[in-house]
């Protein structure tokens, strides 16, 4: 069940850069241009997790499969866009259809990258695109208002929905976006059927210059002071570099290159995670001979949902769950070994999945 999260930002900012840099199954055209991505690129990426390696480690199977999300490459918004600039319309219906949001901005100067925005400015860069997706929004919830109040005088039940509506107006009117309102499960429901905009979670990324990837500059510190309370976490990066990174297929080159740049690790390595724990997503294992494989669920998913990610007969025909926590199967070395000491446990249809479980689905077609 690969969710999927779209590359935002303003044109020439690095969003294309990014995507090639994070996809594993698709490249994306980079150019210094507007609108050099009009039809959006889409990538399939693995999500790193050194769980998976260790237990590949244990198991020795004939094959590893990591988990992955969608990464979505949307052409660069430009202000105007909620009325139809630059084709607005047609990249914010591509927003609409993503999970979560990646907003890359830039954070260098450059005077060969082309910027009609002026002087390089991180938090009016990101009002921007904040504007044309509230401004997106708002014209959804209006029209949604009109046809609320005309089912009120038909039926009294949809008064609790038109609260929701018009305090959904309120809040885009004052510039807010609709996730930081904080409504409840309930209330959001009367909002569901418009997949607004601004009510996706939003990972933010700095795109810096290279003198600054391992310490930020000023243009960083001033997004992420802007951010400081929309509960986002903001990612520091040189997008460039990154992508030098992900294009070097010889494991040894890689790491002397990162050696040579101070890295421990790539940046794209916790964008990636960052992403993930954005969507509110676990991950469970398998773990056999033929293959140890990561498994993507949603966070409070129960046993039988957790299997039906495998194949909807194991959901349908669900009996019982044989469970082994990651950290039990790393001490004791194997399946065979935590049956014998009693850390394998059967769990039935109620079991909520604990992320890192070690799952053996038993079913019945």
């Amino acid at each position: 069940m690969a969710l999927q999260a779209g590359i935002v930002g303003l044109p020439n900012v690095g969003k294309s850069t990014l995507f090639n840099a994070v996809s594993n199954s698709a490249k994306a055209q980079a150019s210094n241009y507007r609108f050099c991505t009009i039809d959006p690129n889409v990538g399939l990426v693995d999500v790193p997790d050194p769980r998976m390696n260790k237990l590949a480690e244990l198991v020795q199977p004939n094959r590893t499969v990591p988990t992955q999300i969608e990464i979505v490459d949307i052409a660069g918004l430009v202000r105007g866009a909620s009325k139809g600039e630059g084709l607005g319309n047609k990249f914010l219906g591509n927003i609409r259809e993503v999970d979560a949001i990646i907003h890359v901005i830039r954070c260098f100067e450059d005077e060969n990258i082309l910027r009609d925005e002026g002087a390089i400015n991180p938090v009016s860069d990101k009002e921007i695109i904040d504007t044309e997706l509230q401004l997106k929004d708002l014209d959804s919830v209006e029209k949604k208002i009109q046809k609320t109040e005309k089912q009120i005088k038909l039926d009294p039940k949809y008064k609790a929905e038109l609260e929701v509506l018009v305090r959904c107006k309120e809040h885009l009117e004052k510039g807010k976006s609709i996730r930081e309102l904080d409504l409840d499960k309930e209330e959001k429901t009367a909002i569901a059927d418009l997949f607004l905009l601004t009510d996706k979670p939003v990972l933010y990324v700095a795109n810096v210059d290279e003198a600054s990837m391992h310490t930020g500059n000023q243009y960083s510190e001033k997004l992420k002071e802007a951010v400081k309370n929309e509960k986002a976490e903001v990612i520091i990066m040189n997008n460039n570099i990154e992508a030098q990174i992900a294009e070097m297929e010889n494991p040894d080159d890689r790491q002397l290159f990162m050696e040579e740049y101070k890295m421990t690790e790539p940046a794209l390595d916790r964008l990636i995670h960052s992403a993930y724990k954005l969507l509110n997503l676990y991950t469970y294992f398998t773990a056999g001979v033929q293959e140890v494989r990561a498994w993507t669920i949603h966070e409070g998913w129960k046993a039988p949902q957790a299997a039906g990610v495998i194949h909807t007969d194991f959901e349908k025909g669900f009996i019982k769950a044989e469970v082994i926590a990651y950290e039990d199967f790393v001490k004791y070395g194997s399946e065979a070994a935590c049956r014998e000491v009693g850390k394998l446990r059967i769990e039935g249809k109620e079991y909520i999945v604990k992320d890192g479980d070690v799952m053996h689905f038993r079913f019945n077609v």
